[in-house]
C-alpha cells in the first residue's frame, strides 16, 4: 500500500493496530478485523 492510504498529513493513522503485535495495522473485512501476522481477530 501507499504512504498516503495509510497516515495522514500529520503521521496520524485511521486503521487499527493489533494489540498483539503492536505494529501491525488490522485488515477490515466488513464483519471482523484481522492481523495478518499473528491472526488476531475482532468480529464486530
Amino acid at each position: 500500500m501507499a504512504r498516503h492510504e495509510l497516515y495522514a498529513d500529520d503521521g496520524s493513522t485511521e486503521g487499527e493496530l493489533c494489540p498483539r503485535c503492536g505494529d501491525v495495522f488490522l485488515a477490515d473485512h466488513g464483519d471482523r478485523k484481522h492481523c495478518g501476522k499473528c491472526s488476531y481477530t475482532e468480529w464486530e
